[in-house]
């Protein structure tokens, strides 16, 4: 296999395991998509065993498509700290970063990483946002370097590092009767109709926790699949909710109002979280460490979570 197989095919099997998608992998790395595909066919020929397999419109690795993965993945990590320490010796900064983040990091992610690349530019990065059950699924199976989330996994062994506050808030219109409205209580609260994210959301849980201190529960009037999606019921008129302070960076102020609740704000954190098994790539590892020298970081401990 190894007198065969290029470097380039490596990358664009990778590519394609990561990305699910022959188009989205040809689209990543500026190939044609037959070019992807001769390429994929090239590759399992070489090696003699199928690797992708088609269900439908979906594919699928087979058994030794994902071992190949996991290995080109290790393969891949090995150049990426050996061109990070070459860069090193030399005064530069060079490889490559690949993180992955809840949707609600969308809102502050793409900004610290552009604050990292403009001291690093010769580090390439990549981000993907997507929800809480792909970026789980992604860190069961270690494919990208680290992942911002909101709650680190309960069933996953990973590292996870606070790296922020993430204060959750009560929103309302800006001119719903209990705008202005000092120490609301939370039985006053309940009365209100409720906009949530879908049931396992972090912040729902959150919440229902908050209340549930207080034996009282709360019954949604709607459940919306994204904050953006909240934030404009918000705004029709359709209820109250409770998001990250983080969702309103986008959004003039004054555009929403912020009540003021007994037992809100809700103090939580942002993590910077790592499978334990993994050896972080010396760019991550200086990705985390600039994030751990920023003035919003969270004052408290990484740890592991199991």
């Amino acid at each position: 296999m190894r007198h065969h197989t290029t470097f380039r095919q490596l990358e664009i099997f990778e590519a394609i395991a990561r990305l699910g998608s022959f188009t989205r992998a040809s689209e990543e790395l500026f190939l044609s998509q037959p070019t992807v595909s001769m390429q994929m066919k090239k590759l399992a020929d070489m090696i003699g065993v199928p690797l992708i397999e088609q269900a439908g419109k979906k594919i699928r690795l087979t058994a030794d498509g994902q071992e190949l993965a996991r290995a080109t993945r290790e393969i891949f990590g090995i150049l990426d700290r050996y061109t990070m320490s070459v860069g090193e010796r030399r005064g530069l900064k060079q490889g490559r970063l690949s993180l992955m983040a809840i949707t609600t990091a969308s809102y502050f992610a793409p900004r610290l990483l552009g604050e990292f690349v403009k001291l690093y530019p010769g580090i390439d990065v990549s981000l993907r946002v997507t929800n809480k059950e792909q970026v789980l699924a992604s860190i069961a199976d270690n494919l990208d370097d680290l992942y911002f989330l909101g709650q680190p996994p309960e069933d996953i062994d990973v590292v996870a590092t606070p790296i922020m506050d993430n204060p959750i808030v009560v929103l309302a219109a800006p001119d719903h009767p209990l705008a202005g409205k000092k120490k609301i209580t939370l039985e006053r609260l309940a009365r209100e109709p409720w906009l949530m994210r879908e049931k396992g959301s972090g912040t729902r849980n959150a919440i229902e926790r908050r209340f549930a201190e207080r034996a009282i529960t709360l019954r949604p009037r709607l459940e919306l699949g994204s904050n953006e999606a909240i934030k404009q019921a918000i705004l029709a008129g359709l209820g109250i909710s409770a998001l990250s302070r983080h969702v309103l960076s986008l959004n003039q102020p004054g555009q929403f109002a912020v009540l003021d609740v007994v037992g809100f704000p809700i103090l939580r954190h942002w993590y910077a979280v790592y499978p334990a098994g993994r050896q972080l790539s010396v760019v991550a590892r200086a990705f985390l460490d600039y994030l751990l020298g920023r003035e919003e970081v969270a004052p408290a401990k990484a740890g592991k979570k199991k």
